[in-house]
């Protein structure tokens, strides 16, 4: 099964998260240069403190603690260092952090030195640049990776995410991944039958390229919407419910592998049509 991610940094909701059977509960503290890149778009941008790592650290009990930091960078009058950042997140209860945004073999060399062993790396390949190191980067000691596809999109000049999905990118990184023997996830999926492209058809994708990861994305449970957490504890126990019955189905009917990317080429060619 799929581990599902969820980003949130409101204790209350972590655990409705984690009772539902969320994986990873994501607390999102990236903010340097993201406004920059994505100023404009309908994007997350949690901006998260440390502060809120140690309160879903001590609201939680199973689900893992995951947490990006911001890309590597020298302290300022705004921001620590990385290696304070890193530090503090790690005290404060992170088990997982996720480097965003690096271009080169040494953010990430650098990333890995200052985790130093005291929690998982996950890098986080979202430019073009990553991509193109991509070898380098995994004979680093790294535990995890993930292909974040909405940056990604935007570096290659791509109007829609998904089209990363049909162009062969996330597969021929993936096959990377899987051939290095280290653990890998891309994007984010809503829930089942919602999304711009329906959320199983891309489960689908990431049973046949062997990704062990997924965010379970904003509109999977908006609760900036939802006032009542009945109905939050609701959605996420029929949508993560109605997810791993979807993930039962591809894991025996292999079948659906077959026409799959073709209904995900068409699907896409679709979308990017309306955008035009």
């Amino acid at each position: 099964m799929l581990k599902l991610m969820y980003i949130t940094n409101r204790p209350e909701i972590a655990q409705i998260a984690e009772s539902s059977g969320v994986d990873r509960i994501f607390v999102d503290m990236e903010y340097i240069g993201k406004t920059d890149r994505q100023g404009g778009m309908d994007t997350v941008q949690s901006h998260h403190t440390l502060g809120d790592i140690k309160k879903i650290s001590d609201a939680i009990e199973k689900a893992e603690l995951l947490v990006r930091i911001n890309p590597i960078h020298d302290a300022s009058d705004e921001y620590d260092s990385s290696k304070e950042e890193i530090d503090q997140a790690i005290k404060n209860g992170a088990q997982i952090l996720m480097l965003p945004y690096f271009k080169t073999v040494d953010e990430v060399k650098m990333f890995v030195e200052l985790v130093n062993g005291k929690a998982k790396t996950m890098p986080l390949v979202e430019t073009p640049e990553a991509v193109a190191c991509i070898d380098e980067i995994l004979k680093l000691d790294i535990d995890e990776i993930f292909v974040g596809l909405n940056d990604l999109s935007l570096g290659y000049g791509k109007k829609f995410m998904f089209e990363l999905l049909t162009d062969g990118t996330v597969e021929e990184l993936c096959f990377k991944f899987k051939k290095k023997g280290i653990s890998y996830g891309f994007g984010g999926i809503a829930a089942v039958g919602k999304g711009m492209l329906p959320a199983e058809k891309i489960i689908t994708e990431h049973y046949r390229l062997g990704s062990e990861c997924v965010i379970l994305s904003r509109s999977f449970c908006d609760v900036n919407k939802i006032e009542h957490m009945g109905v939050i504890s609701s959605t996420f126990v029929n949508g993560i419910r109605e997810i791993r019955e979807y993930e039962k189905e591809v894991a025996i009917h292999r079948d659906f592998f077959k026409n799959n990317i073709e209904d995900v080429k068409n699907g896409v060619a679709s979308i990017l049509e309306k955008i035009k």
